[in-house]
């Protein structure tokens, strides 16, 4: 008994980590732009007057986010000046994109929706490119910071600031908005940035390992010829070497990367739509939403950072999988239930605690892929693979509704989350022959 005290002490005992401290923090200042430029900023328009149409073009600033990969090589090699030599790498972009939020938040403080919806337009974009700047520098940092096995603790401390931030972001700015005005909740906001950029002061820059930057080499030959290097550096290296070291299995570990999130982010598409169906109203569901599914998330990152410590990462991986995909066969049962609160949040619990085991894990395997070398450009590939193929079949959701029922979706998203649980059992059968015959 005392040995298991002491050892769950000890798990524990990671989340006292400094580095895992700061990620709290910065998964706040990550988290806090995001339905700035989303929800909530369609809420403020819609609550002016702006038409619907004319809302819906604003969630085209979404694509900023699933498109970082392309600007994260510049973000892994080109050093700022100054900013750079006196804060490190990580740091400087981290607080060059902070910045950049901070003025565009108080832009928006300062508009007016009813002459200026195309300066609104340009600064949302502007503020969610700064904020995508800001997320890949984070998770260069993050994975940077701590070695693979605190990787669990530091997604879940990240994954724990992140949700806070949306509960300013979202709950937070109605609250204000509704005392004075969407103004003064926008200003408010670009104050409450400054976490981020405080955290960015006080965190300790992580040791490097990778390349030199191919703008510090002295390539010899012409522009084109110091361009083309650059290219090769910071764009093409980053892939060569993941196939290199991976293999065949690269091919298997994109694979799961793609489908990993599938099974989750399908079902989400319909949850809010199928609560109100089944008749509960929207004080209930925002209710169990928050309370329940906010300590419920938070709980499964916890104990998701836990498990990777104790046991690795590929069986919490394989865990998380089963349980994201078993959560939506509770959903296709309260389907053909009769409405009940204390069943609704029981599966809303085992969903987001499922969810929040789930996400850490997966973002401590992904972390544990990269090479110190191409850190920030390796892991936005990553995380817009997780999304992309996930959000596409989430289109259809509705469709699925219209035509099979709410039940038959449900068995539908459990089913689509098989491919993961096989592909994470392969992977580690694989690990371990490897292991076996080096």
């Amino acid at each position: 008994m005392t040995n298991s005290l002491t050892n769950l002490r000890q798990a524990f005992s990671v989340y006292t980590k400094s580095e895992v401290l700061g990620l709290v923090f910065l998964g706040f200042s990550a988290g806090l732009p995001f339905l700035l430029v989303f929800s909530t900023l369609s809420a403020w328009l819609r609550d002016e007057g702006v038409t619907l149409a004319v809302i819906g073009y604003f969630s085209w600033v979404g694509v900023t986010y699933s498109i970082k990969v392309f600007w994260a090589p510049v973000v892994d090699h080109v050093k700022l000046p100054w900013v750079t030599r006196v804060m490190g790498k990580r740091r400087s972009w981290m607080l060059l994109a902070q910045a950049g939020i901070v003025l565009g938040l108080l832009g928006l403080s300062q508009a007016d929706t009813s002459s200026q919806l195309h300066l609104i337009a340009g600064l949302a974009v502007f503020i969610a490119f700064c904020s995508s700047t800001q997320d890949i520098a984070v998770d260069a940092y993050r994975i940077e910071a701590a070695s693979t096995e605190f990787q669990g603790a530091m997604a879940a401390a990240y994954v724990f600031g992140y949700r806070v931030a949306l509960l300013v972001a979202g709950a937070g700015v109605f609250y204000i908005a509704e005392f004075s005005s969407w103004q003064m909740a926008y200003l408010v906001m670009s104050a409450l940035m400054f976490v981020g950029v405080l955290t960015t002061f006080v965190v300790k820059e992580p040791v490097h390992q990778g390349v030199e930057d191919a703008a510090s080499q002295a390539v010899s030959g012409s522009k084109l010829n110091q361009l083309t290097h650059w290219f090769v550096d910071a764009v093409i290296n980053p892939f060569v070497e993941f196939f290199t070291r991976n293999g065949k299995a690269g091919l298997l570990i994109l694979l799961l990367i793609a489908v990993y999130k599938l099974s989750d982010i399908t079902m989400g598409v319909m949850a809010n739509p199928f609560y109100l169906d089944l008749g509960f109203s929207k004080k209930e569901i925002a209710d169990i939403s928050k309370i329940f599914g906010f300590f419920m998330t938070i709980a499964g990152a916890a104990l998701g950072g836990i498990m990777v410590v104790r046991y690795g990462l590929m069986r919490p991986l394989l865990l998380g999988a089963i349980m994201v995909s078993s959560t939506n066969f509770l959903f296709a049962l309260l389907a053909v239930s009769e409405p009940d609160l204390w069943l609704l949040a029981g599966v809303i619990s085992a969903d987001n605690l499922s969810g929040g085991i789930a996400t850490s894990v997966f973002i401590a395997y992904l972390s544990s892929l990269t090479n110190s070398a191409y850190t920030a450009t390796q892991y936005a590939l990553f995380s817009s693979l997780m999304t992309l193929p996930a959000k596409l079949l989430g289109g259809l959701s509705g469709h699925i509704v219209e035509i099979f029922g709410y039940q038959m979706f449900f068995i539908y998203a459990a089913v689509i989350g098989f491919p993961a649980i096989i592909l994470v059992s392969v992977l580690n059968w694989l690990t371990k022959q490897r292991s076996h015959n080096p």
